[in-house]
């Protein structure tokens, strides 16, 4: 029995086996952490954020042009049926507006992040513009 013990012993220590379990120990390691919650710069604690391609709604103007393609990001506050189509309005710690998309499935108070082209409407009336400033989800 003893000889048999050496024998393993000896097999483990001539193989260098070591290195295995040392790169073993190293797989598993990465392989937990990345399935971990790590931050990033461009990730913030409040919500999901794209990067510096989501611009705030406040900076949303109604003279820009209407091919302009915007990301935005905000909570759901309200929502609107329409015929085939469905209306949200988003809102984030710089302003609101009004998003105009197929989708119908998105609850008052959820997290968004929308890719739509910036849309208005002039709606003249006794003298005064009254138009609104909206997005047409791409």
């Amino acid at each position: 029995m003893r000889q048999t013990k050496k024998l393993y012993l000896s097999f483990l220590y001539r193989h260098s086996i070591i290195p295995y379990r040392l790169g073993l120990a190293f797989f598993l390691v990465g392989g937990l952490c990345s399935c971990g919650n790590l931050t990033s710069p461009n990730l913030s604690k409040n919500g999901l954020q794209i990067g510096t391609n989501v611009t705030p709604i406040g900076k949303i103007k109604p003279k820009q042009d209407n091919q302009a393609i915007v990301y935005i990001q905000g909570q759901v506050e309200k929502q609107a049926p329409m015929i085939k189509q469905w209306a949200y309005e988003i809102s984030d710690s710089t302003g609101k507006i009004w998003v105009v998309t197929n989708q119908k499935n998105l609850g008052e108070g959820s997290q968004v992040v929308i890719k739509g082209k910036v849309r208005y409407r002039s709606i003249p009336l006794a003298g005064k513009e009254l138009g609104e400033v909206y997005l047409e989800e791409e």
